[in-house]
C-alpha cells in the first residue's frame, strides 16, 4: 500500500510536469519568432557586453550599455534617412513647375472640383469622399494595433536579450548542476553549441557590416561611371540601408536595390536613354550586392566551423519552413542536429565512448567562462 501510494504520488507530480511542459512549449511555439530574435540579440551584443562588463561594476548596466551600442547605428541610420526623406519631400513639394490641371483631371471623376472650392463642406458630403474617410479610419484603428503589438513584440524581444546577458552564467551553472552528467558529454554537447551559436548570429551583424560596404563602394563607383542624368541618390546611404536590409531574409536586400533600378529606369525614360546603364546597374546589383555575397560571404562568417553547404542550405530553407524568422532559427537547428550527430549518435547506436570535449573545442562553456577568458568564440568571429 505504501509503494502505491508513493507510485500515485509521483505520477500525479509527473503529470503536473507534464502539464506545464506542455504549456511552456505551447508559448514557446506561439511566440516562437520573438524568443529566436531574443536569442539573435543576446549573441549578437554578448561580444560588447563582455568587455564592457570588465570595466563596469553592474551587470545591469553593462547590458544596457551593451544594447544601446548595437541599437544607437540602427537609430542614426533611420533618423539619417528620415531627414533626408523629408528634404526630398519638402524639395518635391516646393517646386514650382506643379502641373494643377494634372492633378484636377486626376481627382475630377471622384470630386466635384469647381464645387468643393465654392463649398467646401459639400465635400464631406459626397459618398466617395465618406467612404474613403470611413476606409481611413478603421484602417488606422487596425495599424495602431498592429503597432501596439508590434512594441510588445520588441520588448520582449529586448528583455529576453537583457536578461540572458545579465545572468547567462548563472542559467549555465544552475542547468550543469542539474542535468549535467559525469561524463562531461552535457557540457560539451552545449560548449560546441555556445560556440556556433556566437559565431552564426554574430556572423549575421558582420555580414550586414560587409554587405553594407560592398553595397556603399559599389553604388558610388557606379554614380562614378554613370551620366548626371543617371545619378543615384545618396549612394553611401542607400549602400548602408542595404546592408542594414540584409537582415530581412529572403527578400532584404532586393528592398533597396530594385526601387533603385525602378527609379533609374524612369530616370532613363525622361533623358530619353541610357537604357545600357540601367541593365549594367541591374545586373551589378543582382551579382555583386545580392547573389555573391548571400552564397560566400554570409557562409563564412556566420559559420565557420560548419559545413559551408549545410550552413548555406540552413539559410535557404530556414526562411522557407518558418517565415521571416527562419534566417535565425535554420542554423539553430543545424547546429543542434549536426553537434547531436557528432556528439551523442555515435554512443547511442554503436556503444562508442562520446568525448567530453570536442576537438578543438576548450571544456568550459563559453557563458561558463571567466570574463578575462571570455573571448574564445566571440574574439574569433570578431
Amino acid at each position: 500500500m505504501g509503494d502505491t501510494r508513493i507510485d500515485r504520488g509521483r505520477a500525479a507530480w509527473w503529470a503536473i510536469g507534464a502539464t506545464l511542459t506542455a504549456a511552456l512549449v505551447y508559448v514557446v511555439y506561439t511566440f516562437v519568432g520573438t524568443f529566436v530574435l531574443g536569442f539573435f540579440l543576446y549573441y549578437a551584443t554578448r561580444p560588447v557586453y563582455r568587455r564592457v562588463d570588465r570595466h563596469l561594476r553592474s551587470s545591469s548596466v553593462a547590458a544596457v550599455v551593451s544594447l544601446l551600442v548595437l541599437a544607437l547605428p540602427v537609430v542614426v541610420l533611420l533618423s539619417y534617412t528620415t531627414a533626408v526623406g523629408i528634404q526630398e519631400l519638402t524639395r518635391v513639394l516646393n517646386a514650382p513647375q506643379i502641373d494643377l490641371t494634372t492633378v484636377e483631371a486626376l481627382v475630377q471623376p471622384y470630386v466635384d472640383v469647381s464645387r468643393a472650392v465654392q463649398d467646401p463642406q459639400s465635400l464631406l458630403g459626397q459618398p466617395s469622399v465618406r467612404a474613403a474617410i470611413n476606409t481611413t479610419l478603421r484602417s488606422a484603428g487596425q495599424y495602431a494595433g498592429f503597432l501596439g503589438t508590434a512594441f510588445v513584440h520588441l520588448f520582449a524581444v529586448i528583455t529576453i536579450a537583457f536578461y540572458l546577458l545579465r545572468d547567462d552564467t548563472r542559467l549555465a551553472e544552475w542547468f550543469h548542476s542539474r542535468f549535467a552528467d559525469s561524463d562531461g558529454v552535457v557540457r560539451a554537447y552545449t560548449a560546441a553549441i555556445d560556440a556556433d551559436f556566437s559565431n552564426i548570429f554574430f556572423g549575421n551583424i558582420l555580414f550586414a557590416f560587409i554587405t553594407g560596404v560592398i553595397a556603399s563602394i559599389t553604388f558610388n563607383v557606379l554614380q562614378i561611371v554613370f551620366p548626371s542624368s543617371l545619378s543615384i541618390p545618396y549612394p553611401t546611404l542607400m549602400g548602408l540601408l542595404t546592408g542594414a536590409a540584409s537582415l530581412i531574409p529572403v527578400v532584404g536586400i532586393k528592398l533597396v536595390w530594385i526601387p533603385l533600378l525602378g527609379w533609374l529606369a524612369v530616370a532613363a525614360a525622361r533623358s530619353g536613354g541610357g537604357y545600357g546603364f540601367v541593365a549594367v546597374f541591374g545586373v551589378v546589383a543582382a551579382v555583386v550586392i545580392d547573389f555573391i555575397p548571400d552564397l560566400v560571404v554570409r557562409p563564412y562568417v556566420s559559420g565557420r566551423d560548419l559545413h559551408l553547404g549545410l550552413v548555406m542550405l540552413a539559410y535557404v530553407f530556414g526562411p522557407l519552413i518558418w517565415g521571416w524568422y527562419g534566417i535565425f532559427l535554420g542554423p539553430m537547428v543545424l547546429v543542434f542536429v549536426v553537434h547531436f550527430a557528432r556528439l551523442v549518435l555515435p554512443e547511442l547506436v554503436a556503444g562508442e565512448g562520446i568525448a567530453p570535449v570536442p576537438a578543438g573545442a576548450d571544456d568550459t562553456p563559453a557563458s561558463d567562462a571567466d570574463p578575462e577568458s571570455a573571448a574564445d568564440p566571440d574574439d574569433t568571429a570578431a
